[in-house]
């Protein structure tokens, strides 16, 4: 985790001294989202995938499914303690988790970049993206055509390319330049993104506006303590395998996803409360997401290997 805010502190220094100007984090952002994280996705499925060893992989998308009405009936509830004027916001930053990019800087340093966990994490989140792309302007009283492009997204397709030449067996034919310079490429996705959120939280921050101090405060207690101490409560009862137990309160740990705050203001929402929710969650998980994985780890143990 400090790992992780060191990082995003780097991309506020580097933006604060102009080295990362606003200009270039589009065009940063366009770098990670469409071509670093496919490409790390595709070569991690391509070389850890391994479908004799993986034979219940396509329960994941259906365990996310699970967890999501989970959340989705977690945040119709805590909701209600919120005000009535900052409802949609804090209604849409509780249900949408950072769910690709804290796990994955969190899996690789505790299992390895070539864990077959980072795999699981990528079947388990594989519809996530279309998600929140196709849903989130609900949460306000948008309506309006889907964007099929946002839905059928690029890290969708790096997940079904990859995943339908495992199953057929045709990784041998793609020629070892290729999968080593996606993998160049890939190892990009983490580092950018995070000096991206730097970057975007300090511009954000620099227009003084109304402190949302009260409403913050039961936005992080809700979101970093309640929700994964709920999803835990259900773990223990249903006593899922280590793996999917590991992926669901990571899930549930995490602060909301970086990108809720730009689809907010898109909806006619109110940006610079959505930003409070999501700065001040992510500064709390530096202490929140240890002391849950601590507490998971007691009544959990991986399988000996």
């Amino acid at each position: 985790m400090a790992l992780l805010l060191g990082i995003g502190a780097m991309g506020i220094w580097m933006s604060g001294r102009r080295i990362l100007p606003q200009d270039a984090l589009g065009v940063l952002s366009t770098l990670a989202l469409d071509i670093a994280l496919p490409s790390l996705i595709f070569v991690n499925i391509l070389q850890n995938f391994k479908p004799a060893e993986f034979q219940g992989w396509w329960m994941l998308p259906v365990w996310w499914l699970g967890f999501t009405f989970f959340q989705a009936c977690l945040t119709a509830f805590f909701s209600l303690f919120s005000k009535g004027e900052n409802r949609r916001e804090f209604a849409v930053s509780l249900f949408f988790q950072n769910a690709l990019f804290f796990p994955l800087a969190i899996m690789t340093g505790l299992f390895g970049q070539d864990s077959s966990y980072i795999v699981d994490l990528f079947f388990f989140t594989m519809f996530f993206p279309s998600l929140l792309f196709g849903s989130a302007h609900i949460f306000f009283g948008k309506s309006g055509a889907l964007d099929w492009r946002r839905i059928i997204n690029k890290v969708f397709l790096a997940t079904i390319a990859a995943t339908s030449i495992r199953l057929v067996g045709a990784e041998g034919f793609i020629p070892e330049f290729i999968v080593s310079g996606l993998s160049m490429v890939g190892s990009m996705a983490l580092p950018l993104l995070l000096l991206i959120l730097g970057g975007n939280l300090l511009i954000d921050f620099k227009e003084k506006g109304t402190l949302y101090l009260l409403e913050s405060t039961k936005f992080v207690f809700i979101k970093n303590f309640l929700f994964p101490l709920a999803s835990f409560a259900v773990l223990l009862i249903i006593r899922p395998e280590y793996n999917i137990a590991l992926l669901i309160i990571m899930q549930a740990a995490v602060p909301p996803v970086t990108a809720v705050p730009i689809l907010t203001e898109r909806a006619g929402g109110n940006r610079q409360i959505v930003n409070q929710f999501m700065f001040i969650s992510f500064i709390v998980s530096l202490i929140s997401i240890p002391v849950i994985m601590g507490i998971f780890g007691v009544f959990f143990q991986p399988p000996e290997p």
